[in-house]
């Protein structure tokens, strides 16, 4: 099986980028330089492919240990077929930087620059200075906010062979088999979301009244609310009937920074993120009344990770005009980039303004979430698509879609057919999902679209 190995100077985020592809804490992450000493190995899927994937210690000859380090992870990446070389993006190139990714470049494997903690528009500017390295392949992304990561994931699967895990817990292939050649449903085997009530978790950081959210929402004092920063430890759950539909709503514990976290709070972290692993719904919660927060930031990523429908909550809204949400909303839309899909609503939790309108943004999104896009009609709209912007040539050779179907639920996810799937650049699929939006309505979830051979033995012609 290949190997695809993270390399970089340390802190510079290659455990935590190792974590996200993993979908798992694995490596340990902190901001103490040198954190990881040896190479941690787990082997992970990208799309419908498998690989190896190694996150390799820290580059640093500053001591006898790391120097001893770099030495290993160097013989590493000689090993490895994908290279992944990580640079700080909060900082202008360093020399040393540009030297390493050069040696690396003439071991003659795929390698990227990949160019982290691009979290605003000052990182997005400074990224550009990289240009001077000549990397062929350069992404900007932000590990902590789950932002780029898939255009970088798209650019590793073109290089991966099409080898299948045993055992897989989603079988693509199998489900295929339920389609003919033209992507027509031979048996069609739905689960009934109607009848299943809508989980909703309630995630921001301290403070921002997500405790005063849950009591508003189901009209009683359910949650502890108190001025005191991290009140909520353990998840709070509370049912509501809302329409003959039940809402099972999570109050979860406010997440602090790192370096913030104190006693059993240090769990509320993780006892959130499980709680997110069975949600349908996440209500971000933002307080209107102070600026953003790079933390904000960071709890929006979490939530895009575990793949929800979103809605974002700008709370602690009393007395602000139309023109203040309008440029309120502007800035979410420029930092959060990654939930671009994700609807926006102001309230007040206390004064119980606007809550109400929670309930159907709810249903509604959970309707986009949990639906069946009619096979026919996802086809016309990938063959309007491709006739109006083609799909570019690979070496000249024909890239072309068969067939699209919906594999998946909860979010919507899509099979894409085709003859040379590994050809479909990150950015054509882009595209591809903007046009999905503009045709059905997917306001609110995220989508997943996977090139897919016709057949698991075919092979690229």
């Amino acid at each position: 099986m290949q190997k695809v190995i993270l390399i970089g100077r340390p802190n510079v985020g290659k455990s935590s980028l190792f974590n996200r592809l993993a979908k798992q804490r694995i490596a340990i992450t902190s901001d103490i330089s040198g954190t990881t000493r040896d190479t941690n190995k787990t082997q992970i899927e990208i799309f419908d492919r498998f690989c190896v994937l190694v996150d390799s210690g820290g580059l640093d000859e500053s001591t006898e240990m790391f120097a001893k380090v770099q030495q290993k992870t160097l013989e590493e990446a000689k090993n490895s077929d994908i290279i992944v070389f990580m640079v700080d993006g909060k900082f202008m190139p360093q020399d040393e930087d540009k030297r390493i990714f050069y040696s690396l470049l003439k071991l003659d494997k795929p390698t990227a620059l990949v160019i982290n903690k691009i979290d605003g528009n000052k990182d997005e500017e400074r990224s550009f200075e990289f240009n001077e390295f000549g990397a062929k392949n350069s992404f900007g992304i932000s590990v902590s906010h789950n932002s780029g990561v898939d255009d970088l994931k798209s650019w590793i699967y073109r290089y991966l062979e099409d080898e299948i895990k045993p055992d897989v817990s989603l079988d693509l292939d199998e489900f295929l088999e339920n389609f003919d050649e033209n992507g027509e449903i031979l048996e069609e085997k739905l689960e009934n979301y109607d009848e299943k009530p809508i989980k909703v978790g309630i995630i921001g950081r301290v403070n921002v009244g997500k405790s005063s959210l849950l009591n508003a929402l189901v009209k009683e004092s359910r949650s502890v609310v108190s001025p005191t920063a991290g009140t909520t430890i353990d998840p709070v759950n509370e049912s509501f009937i809302y329409e003959d539909r039940i809402y099972e709503f999570v109050d979860t514990a406010g997440i602090r920074k790192r370096g913030k976290i104190e006693g059993i709070e240090k769990f509320a972290l993780n006892r959130t993120e499980a709680v997110l692993e069975q949600t349908d719904i996440a209500l971000l919660v933002l307080d209107s009344s102070e600026p953003l927060t790079e933390l904000d930031e960071r709890i929006a990523g979490i939530a895009s990770k575990f793949e929800l429908g979103i809605i974002i909550v700008l709370n602690k809204w009393e007395n602000k005009s139309e023109a203040e949400f309008e440029r309120i909303r502007e800035e979410i839309r420029d930092k959060f980039k990654f939930l671009a899909y994700a609807p926006i609503i102001s309230v007040s939790a206390l004064g119980g303004k606007r809550v109400h309108k929670l309930y159907p943004m709810i249903l509604e999104i959970y309707k986009n979430f949990t639906q069946k896009i009619q096979t026919s009609k996802l086809n016309e709209m990938i063959a309007e698509a491709t006739k109006t912007h083609p799909i570019p040539h690979e070496k000249g050779k024909v890239v072309k879609i068969y067939y699209a179907v919906q594999f998946g639920f909860a979010p919507p996810k899509i099979a894409l057919v085709m003859n040379r799937p590994r050809s479909l650049h990150f950015s054509y699929k882009r595209y591809l999902t903007n046009k999905m939006r503009e045709r059905f309505n997917l306001s609110g979830v995220p989508v997943v679209l996977i090139p897919k051979n016709r057949g698991s033995s075919d092979e690229e012609k």
